[in-house]
């Protein structure tokens, strides 16, 4: 099969290639997919799970990529819940290769069924971002109706989701970013939008929960907005400041196919839709990898 490796860390994105590979084998509770597209993080290069499998081994050279959305058509011993022919998405495994290639093993957990009205590419742009958000706001932070939260980064993968699904549960939102990005937070649902070059994060007032993307002095200086028992979950960092009388909560994005099922049930409602701008093929991956668009760039593995 195809697919795109990465030789080793220094090298970067420079060690990138469209490569053949052997045909990936279904372990215990695997299922093999036929990948027809697929997201990829470009930070991923920097996590440890690239490089290494579980164990700490090297195991490059490394497929990059996590996200994906194609056909089952292998099943691993004893697995369930998935059946040869079904079209899926979801995550593939931090430690294991990944998304970008014709082919991948993933553990049938990470999936879920993905309804054969909403296509592959759109479908391949939201678990990560999709998870994400979800988690973060509802796992996390437990937003309820009529409460307000505060979207750093809101023109970004999860910013623009965490938008769609805080709107859709009723929440006051309120959303950060730079000024081109106020049309599409309008657009988004946002009630009020904070322009972070030109404007004082402090004049966004108390709020009941701060999503932050970003880190740093933005994370550090939003804990004084979080209203007493409030929350402010990050997935940029683990917190140096906590709120006075509140929680800061840092975590790290996991696979959970209940909640990818109720992502798919509001893609083909159109009550979600992610921000996907560019569509490449699986040689141009690398070169995708270095440009820097608004929005998410997809890879169309097979037609």
């Amino acid at each position: 099969m195809r697919a795109i490796t990465v030789q080793d860390r220094e090298a970067g994105v420079a060690g990138m290639s469209l490569t053949e590979l052997p045909y990936p084998h279904a372990a215990e509770n695997d299922v093999v997919v036929q990948v027809h597209a697929a997201g990829f993080t470009r930070g991923e290069l920097d996590w440890p799970g690239t490089w290494t499998d579980r164990a700490g081994r090297d195991r490059t050279p490394s497929v990059p990529g996590h996200e994906l959305s194609g056909v089952v058509v292998g099943l691993g011993f004893g697995t369930t819940g998935l059946t040869v022919g079904q079209r899926v998405f979801g995550l593939a495994d931090w430690t294991r290769d990944g998304s970008l290639a014709e082919y991948v093993a993933v553990e049938a957990r990470n999936l879920a069924p993905l309804p054969a009205d909403v296509d592959h590419v759109t479908a391949a742009a939201l678990p990560i971002s999709g998870l994400t958000a979800w988690q973060a706001l509802f796992d996390h932070a437990q937003l309820a109706t009529g409460q307000s939260v505060l979207i750093h980064g809101i023109a970004g993968a999860v910013g623009s989701v965490a938008a769609q699904l805080a709107r859709e549960v009723g929440a006051h939102i309120i959303g950060t970013g730079r000024a081109a990005d106020q049309d599409l937070a309008r657009e988004l649902g946002v009630h009020e939008f904070l322009d972070l070059d030109g404007e004082k994060l402090e004049d966004a007032g108390q709020v009941d929960v701060v999503l932050d993307v970003i880190g740093g002095d933005i994370r550090d200086r939003s804990t004084a907005l979080v209203r007493p028992g409030g929350t402010l979950v990050t997935i940029a960092g683990p917190p140096t400041v906590h709120p006075d009388d509140g929680r800061a909560i840092f975590f790290v994005v996991e696979p959970n196919r209940e909640q990818l099922a109720l992502l798919a049930t509001r893609l083909r409602d159109g009550r979600l839709t992610p921000l996907v701008t560019t569509v490449r093929p699986l040689d141009e991956a690398p070169a995708a990898f270095t440009s820097h668009t608004r929005g998410r760039t997809i890879i169309q593995v097979t037609s």
